[in-house]
């Protein structure tokens, strides 16, 4: 029996075929779990589409800005009709205004501050608030972040408090979703090419120092996070909440 038989599971975030969230949902649907999917716009539903089409053309389709509330009620009042509970969550979403990943941090502006931190930390929380009645038998959330949240990577900026902020609101939602056998835990991944980190000015600069620095001395490639999506959905995890793992070949322990 694979890992996530009989699991239903809901990914935000899928982007395109390199978005972190699409290697996880790939895995987690090789371990047998059925996926929904959402899509924020129509500039991406195309993408998502296409890709969520592989899973079956039953697979469960449903557009969601989660900085609104009545798309996130309905894609879970959807969910809730077809499926009749929920086991996964996938929070993969995150974004600041690009003016906000340039330049000096205290240049931040008051509403790019606000934006960042609706979009990419205060959805965490709405989404498991939504997410939680129908996981009635227990469930897991995984939430990503990236190690700016814990030092300073340049131009990272405002993303790196929202990543802070998403990684504490991870520890308060697991004390408060515990009694409902519900996990929440983040995955620190190292860089990705995805649409989202080529955002980030010196990005390419950021893949080869982490290749030349961490200890396994390469980038991590998305099916490894594939693999550590798995287990923090599966029962090998299941007493592990509130926690952030670092999937980036060793970078964070290195000091210099």
């Amino acid at each position: 029996m694979s890992l996530l038989t009989d699991k239903i599971g809901v990914v935000f975030g899928v982007a395109n075929k390199r978005s972190i969230a699409w290697a996880i949902a790939q895995a987690w649907h090789k371990a047998g779990a059925r996926l929904a999917f959402t899509y924020q716009g129509e500039r991406l539903k195309d993408n998502v589409e296409e890709l969520a089409g592989t899973f079956g053309q039953d697979t469960l389709l449903l557009p969601c800005d989660v900085t609104k509330d009545e798309d996130i009620q309905k894609v879970f009042e959807q969910i809730a009709a077809k499926y009749g509970r929920l086991d996964l969550l996938l929070h993969s979403v995150a974004f600041a205004p690009k003016d906000a990943l340039e330049g000096e941090f205290v240049n931040t502006s008051r509403e790019a501050f606000r934006v960042s931190h609706d979009v990419s930390a205060y959805s965490l929380v709405a989404l498991s608030r939504a997410a939680a009645p129908l996981m009635t038998s227990g469930g897991s959330i995984v939430a990503m972040s990236y190690y700016g949240a814990e030092k300073v990577v340049p131009h990272y900026n405002v993303m790196g408090v929202a990543k802070a902020s998403l990684e504490a609101s991870t520890r308060y939602l697991a004390y408060d979703l515990g009694p409902k056998k519900i996990r929440v835990n983040c995955i620190s991944a190292g860089p990705m090419n995805t649409l989202a980190a080529r955002g980030i000015a010196g990005f390419l600069d950021m893949m080869k120092h982490y290749e030349a620095h961490s200890p396994l001395k390469r980038n991590v490639v998305p099916d490894e996070l594939g693999a550590t999506g798995v287990f923090l959905a599966s029962d090998g995890a299941a007493a592990i909440t509130g926690q952030v793992l670092y999937v980036d070949c060793g970078y964070q322990i290195m000091g210099m």
